[in-house]
């Protein structure tokens, strides 16, 4: 959002966009409370949260959901002599269930034959705060291991131990100045911190590394579920397509299908057009990020179109 703002910004200077980047648990309730044009969030809303919408949007209208990017959620860790480490599902939700404690456990050695493993302690970080990238972490487990992560999904960490911090940031910051440590973030927050990443065994051929390339063959095979209007995507989690890497996200942009207020509407729309086009999508794997397939985004497009 900072890369889409200061560029729009700088194209059109009469147009002024403050947000506030405070997890898509508080993006969602800002926006159900009438307190923002729209809300970013990487995930969807439930339906209980769309139906308190129609008391937001005018009209009749309720909320809907357009995707515009999407990413992988890299396993950040901080193992002194170890630079590459697989993992895949079900260790990864037996240590974010503090059932795995040791870094030298056999079901992580098993996955790295020919690595030695310190016995260091695991320190398992997770988010404080509400986030979409919990929601989709914990998706990713319970698809992807469901006989081992007995927790579901939901945007508030519900597992017990480990530490936590606040945003991706904060937990690529706290896995980087804590030896043994292992968290889930944004790849970019691990790429600007030269943090290492794990590479995760699929099923395929080989264990994927986290990459805007290996995220974008993942999301290239998500589909809308529903047939409304609102495009929120089904991702699969758990993929064993070659090279494609199965923690991913989709950042949605959350507005009125019809009943956006009327004072900055005009400028709303007029965002999410630029960030929906060529210039908008442009240059976004050089921040981190994933482009959508052109079938999602002209869909975007489209559906932005309909709007008011």
């Amino acid at each position: 959002m900072k890369f889409w703002i200061k560029n729009y910004m700088r194209a059109c200077p009469g147009t002024r966009i403050t947000y506030e980047a405070n997890g898509s648990g508080a993006g969602q309730s800002d926006f159900l409370t009438g307190k923002t044009a729209l809300a970013g969030s990487d995930s969807a809303l439930s339906t209980a949260q769309i139906g308190r919408s129609e008391s937001v949007c005018a009209d009749g209208g309720r909320a809907i959901h357009l995707p515009m990017v999407g990413g992988p959620i890299a396993i950040a860790f901080n193992l002194p002599g170890v630079s590459r480490l697989v993992l895949d599902a079900p260790a990864l939700a037996r240590i974010f269930d503090t059932q795995i404690t040791k870094w030298n456990d056999p079901a992580i050695a098993k996955l790295n034959p020919g690595t030695t493993l310190p016995s260091t302690p695991i320190r398992a970080t997770h988010r404080s705060d509400s986030s979409g990238t919990t929601d989709n972490f914990t998706s990713y487990l319970s698809t992807a291991a469901p006989g081992t992560w007995p927790h579901g999904h939901n945007k508030v960490w519900t597992a017990g131990g480990g530490q936590s911090a606040k945003g991706s940031s904060g937990v690529a910051e706290q896995v980087k100045k804590t030896p043994g440590a292992i968290g889930y973030v944004e790849l970019p927050h691990a790429l600007a911190r030269n943090v290492p990443t794990a590479s995760i065994a699929t099923g395929a051929p080989a264990p994927v590394d986290a990459s805007v390339l290996t995220a974008s063959k993942a999301i290239a095979g998500s589909t809308p579920m529903n047939a409304d209007g609102d495009l929120v995507l089904k991702l699969d989690y758990a993929t064993r397509a070659p090279s494609a890497y199965p923690i991913d996200m989709v950042t949605y942009e959350i507005v009125c299908d019809k009943g956006n207020k009327p004072a900055t509407w005009p400028a709303t729309k007029a965002f999410l057009t630029y960030i929906a086009g060529m210039t908008g999508q442009q240059g976004l794997s050089f921040e981190g990020y994933a482009t959508l397939p052109a079938t999602i985004v002209n869909k975007v497009r489209t559906r932005i179109n309909t709007l008011a």
